[in-house]
């Protein structure tokens, strides 16, 4: 056989390997170019949305809520940081072994917390635990337990607490309103959460910020026309008498008269917004706007008003009141003792119900029911507290002569403790009623007028007897300061009538009578006879009334109407921190 030498060419099987080999390379060349250009240009968005599943993530921004002040900028209620801890429940599902540290950390139940993540595998997000402190946050956060993640959110504190809590009402775990201002001022004070894209790692640390998709819109602050130092008055003072008296419950407002500001609001029993556990329907209520009552003699004044304001009576006008009694119809009222002769002043100082009845029987009904509509009552109040009470006051066409007699005793029509002070308020206000407001106030309040002033100057006058020796009130006294109120003491009403055990005790007036500032009303819900010894207005509600007043008068450096000694100060170790140092200013 004969062997080829150098010069000769291949055989043609080798050619032909050569060719299939480039034919395969260039194939497969052609097969990538393909692939590349079906990745870059026909899968391109597919790929981009699974890359961006996988890595990329739209992260909210939290927006902290407005802070709430009082008056002075003293705060109320503001958002602390706070993190929540959140899964990714398939990617923990994965690391099931990591579930007993977790729940550990977490103080859950791990069998619990298995059965939530292992329910949920089709959710990408689940929260475990909200509002959780960044430090313990962080804790857990540094287990590297897969699929855990922390988020930024706020949480509503009340630095008050519950001094303020019926006034304030408090937020979800959203930080959406619930109750109280919070709830009447949410479009205010609620921020709009912001958002931006964001690179994790598998980690789920950020690796780089993309893009701000919305940026966070925070919450406007609200300033309150609230005087801390007198809401913490109010609210001691308010709270020691239900104490001592044993009392169900109770409520104190304070109004500006000048201006129809609300300078403090309490209610007993109150409740801590701070504590969850706490907030319950049944302390939540705020009863100074939402609970009616009849108020007993405090109406008296008001039909009164109408009195003077028809012109059939004056300050000088005489009631006879003899033998002491009044009979309408099958029903007789009497008065404790027989008065005889004596003017309107009297009436008013000894609460004479014979006295009320012989003139509001000789006023006309329609009279008698357009002075108490223009001063307030039978209709919610311009404050806009949710939930507020209208009260009730039957139209003057329904009206019979012993129902006459008997609203004019305070009985068959309901008011709310504000609606009272807010009628206090317009006769301190020489007639004008103001816009009752929740916010400090800016220039003139404005108002509408509901009384003649000569009637409010007469009528003021009338009351102050109330408070002197000689009249039931004569506890609401404040030294140094001319004060004009009237008490007020009603039976309770109960199936088929009403109790001789269970009396609502109030006491509502205004200082000083001379140039009124201030309007307030007490009100204590079934002061306990058979313990305390006492439940009438003029010893339970008066008394609370001159502290709560004559401390506000002197906080707020309202001159006395004659030279008194230095009243003692507040003792500091029973303000609060925050409101310790405005007191005593």
């Amino acid at each position: 056989m004969r062997s080829r030498g150098r010069g000769e060419v291949a055989p043609g099987s080798f050619r032909w390997r050569a060719y299939l080999l480039m034919g395969l390379l260039t194939l497969g060349a052609l097969g990538l170019l393909y692939r590349a250009v079906n990745l870059q240009l026909v899968d391109h968005g597919f790929l981009a949305k699974e890359g961006d599943a996988r890595f990329s993530r739209v992260l909210e921004i939290a927006a902290h809520r407005g802070t709430i002040t009082d008056r002075y900028g003293e705060p109320l209620a503001v958002s602390t940081p706070v993190d929540s801890i959140w899964v990714n429940p398939a990617e923990l599902a994965l690391a099931n072994d990591q579930i007993p540290r977790l729940a550990k950390a977490l103080g859950l139940d791990r069998q619990e917390l298995a059965r939530r993540v292992t329910s949920n595998l089709d959710r990408e997000f689940l929260y475990l635990a909200r509002h959780k402190q960044p430090a313990e946050a962080a804790q857990i956060k540094a287990l590297g337990i897969p699929g855990v993640y922390t988020s930024r959110e706020y949480r509503r504190y009340y630095p008050a607490g519950e001094v303020t809590g019926h006034l304030l009402g408090f937020t979800n775990v959203d930080d959406a309103g619930q109750e109280g201002l919070e709830l009447a001022f949410d479009h205010w004070l609620a921020g709009e959460d912001g958002a931006k894209r964001v690179i994790q790692d598998r980690y789920g640390r950020i690796v780089q910020d993309v893009e701000s998709i919305r940026p966070a819109r925070p919450g406007k602050d609200l300033v309150l026309s609230i005087d801390l130092r007198i809401q913490y008055l109010a609210y001691r003072e308010l709270k020691a008498a239900i104490r001592d008296q044993r009392a169900r419950a109770g409520s104190v407002v304070v109004i500006d008269v000048a201006s129809g500001e609300i300078l403090a609001m309490v209610n007993q029993p109150a409740y801590n917004p701070n504590d969850r556990e706490q907030i319950q329907a049944a302390t939540y209520r705020n009863r100074a706007a939402t609970d009616i009552f009849e108020p007993g003699s405090s109406i008296k004044p008001f039909f009164v008003a109408a009195g003077l304001a028809s012109g059939k009576y004056d300050a000088k006008s005489i009631i006879d009141t003899s033998p002491g009694f009044f009979k309408v119809g099958a029903k007789i009222f009497e008065d404790e003792h027989n008065l005889g002769a004596i003017d309107i002043a009297t009436v008013l100082a000894k609460s004479s119900n014979v006295g009320m009845a012989h003139i509001a029987l000789t006023l006309p009904p329609q009279g008698i029911w357009n002075t108490l509509t223009r001063l307030g009552f039978g209709q919610v109040t311009t404050s806009g507290f949710p939930g507020e009470s209208a009260g009730l006051l039957p139209n003057y066409a329904q009206w019979r002569p012993i129902g006459i007699v008997t609203m004019s005793h305070g009985y068959g029509l309901s008011v709310t403790p504000l609606q009272l002070a807010h009628a206090y308020a317009t006769v301190g206000a020489l007639g004008v009623a103001r816009p009752l407001s929740f916010l400090r106030v800016e220039g003139d309040p404005g108002g509408t007028r509901s009384l003649d002033e000569h009637v409010c100057h007469e009528l003021l006058g009338m009351l102050e007897s109330v408070v002197t020796a000689e009249g039931t009130g004569k506890l609401a006294a404040i030294p140094g300061y001319r004060v004009s109120g009237k008490t007020g003491t009603a039976e309770k009403a109960i199936a088929g009538g009403y109790s001789t055990e269970r009396y609502m005790a109030v006491f509502g007036g205004v200082a000083p009578e001379t140039n009124p500032r201030l309007a307030a009303v007490v009100v204590l819900d079934e002061p306990n006879v058979s313990i305390a010894g006492q439940h009438q207005g003029g010893q339970v509600a008066a008394p609370v009334f001159a502290r709560v007043m004559g401390g506000a008068l002197r906080l707020l450096a309202v001159a006395p109407d004659e030279p008194v000694q230095a009243p003692e100060e507040l003792p500091p170790s029973r303000l609060p921190d925050n409101v310790r140092t405005a007191a005593l200013q």
